[in-house]
């Protein structure tokens, strides 16, 4: 019986090992993106406040027919 326990045991072990690598990795994806959409927030503030000393009506007859 008791080799089927720390069978038991050592399979449970390895599992949980697994699961926390699967985890770790999620965090760490997770993580990246989170860092990816700070970096396109901050991109965009910029954009916008190079945007804010354009004079009114400046773009309002691109042609983009082509």
């Amino acid at each position: 019986m008791a080799i089927e326990a720390l069978t038991s045991a050592v399979i449970g072990a390895n599992v949980g090992r697994i699961q926390l690598a699967v985890a770790a990795r999620l965090l760490h994806v997770n993580a990246d993106t989170a860092r990816s959409a700070v970096k396109l927030i901050a991109a965009a503030g910029q954009s916008l406040d190079r945007l804010a000393n354009v004079a009114a009506g400046v773009g309002t007859q691109i042609d983009v027919s082509t």
